[in-house]
């Protein structure tokens, strides 16, 4: 099994303490927390796209690029590229410029994006953004094949034997489709043979694994190997410390705090206690062995081959923060490399081009 560190770059007040980091700061902070990543061992960084508040990840080729001269190891993932939003040839620019930076480190997570503001921002609607998605990943897919491309799109100019440039250093990169409640989603993958990332961090599990269900039957529906299907799944929280009860007191603010902002901002409430939280959601809160055997139930139902863990505080001091990242990498890490397989691909660049 392989390990990220993924940030959306959340900037509001801590939901403890109530303070507010200046935005330069809260980008510090989240190159900080690459380096340490990579320091630690984890197999990837990532980085989400967001462009409405509380969210600083507007841009997230040029946080990528900023850390991607920081690190040597450490792949480069985003979290999710919002191609419903996007013009795909100039997503395509950027990420191919990138991953010659990276030296071909970079893993893409693409997805339609959600969220009111940001579609009214980028004139995207209901009606049109899966549309909208299907096409300029089949657009964005095809530059990163092809020399030249013709396309008779609907979203934006149409193409005639156009060259893009750079030409990209991984040929292809590696693709995931991020996924939460959608088959469209879901479809669009097992389409194309890419691999799927259920983002599994607001209910129980049952929903997401129906999801993960169905890109299973569609993978076989399209022809492909079964046996190459690659699954990533994300978690709504963690902290590994020694005990349970342990770790469950010390979460229990973080939750209480974030369980206010959920009510007074009208957003649905699943879980109402801290208790039902770490026993019923993705979180990995817990002794190093609880976290273990959590994992083990959620891949019996998944068959995942890669997790993510938050790579931000998200409102716990940061000393306890970096205590459970560490913990995490020496006692839970090693368990689950060894009984849980990995992807069914090489983890380094996908064909390399000089």
């Amino acid at each position: 099994m392989k390990f990220l560190a993924i940030t959306l770059i959340v900037h509001r007040p801590d939901p403890v303490t109530g303070v507010l980091k200046p935005t330069h700061d809260r980008f510090r902070e989240v190159l900080d927390n690459a380096v340490l990543a990579e320091r630690l061992g984890f197999d990837g960084f990532g980085v989400g796209e967001r462009h409405e508040r509380p969210f600083l990840s507007s841009a997230p080729t040029v946080v990528l690029g900023h850390i991607a001269a920081l690190t040597r190891r450490i792949r480069l993932f985003t979290a999710v590229t919002t191609l419903s939003l996007l013009d795909p040839v100039r997503a395509y620019e950027d990420y191919a410029t990138l991953d010659h930076l990276a030296e071909g480190r970079l893993d893409l997570i693409i997805g339609k994006g959600n969220g009111t503001a940001q579609r009214d921002l980028f004139q995207v609607t209901p009606e049109n953004q899966w549309d909208r998605n299907a096409e300029s990943y089949d657009v964005f897919r095809r530059i990163w094949r092809q020399e030249r491309i013709t396309a008779d799109t609907r979203f934006r100019p149409p193409l005639k034997d156009a060259e893009v440039w750079p030409r990209p250093y991984q040929r292809p990169v590696r693709v995931w489709h991020g996924s939460a409640t959608s088959k469209e989603s879901v479809d669009l993958a097992a389409r194309h043979g890419d691999p799927l990332f259920s983002a599994n961090v607001t209910h129980p599990v049952e929903p997401y694994a129906e999801l993960i269900d169905h890109y299973r039957e569609r993978w076989e529906h399209y022809g492909h190997d079964p046996a190459r299907i690659a699954i990533g799944a994300g978690s709504a929280g963690l902290l590994v410390a020694r005990t349970s009860q342990e770790a469950v007191e010390t979460y229990r603010p973080v939750f209480e705090a974030n369980l206010a902002f959920q009510r007074e901002s009208g957003l649905p409430v699943v879980f109402e206690t801290v208790e039902d939280f770490v026993d019923r959601s993705s979180a990995l809160v817990g002794s190093p062995q609880q976290i273990v055997d959590k994992v083990h139930r959620y891949h019996a139902r998944f068959g995942h081959s890669v997790l993510h863990v938050h790579a931000d505080a998200g409102g716990l001091p940061e000393s306890v923060h970096r205590d459970s990242l560490e913990r995490f990498q020496s006692e839970v890490a090693p368990a689950l490399r060894h009984a849980l397989p990995d992807p069914p691909f090489p983890w380094e660049p996908v064909d390399p081009v000089p």
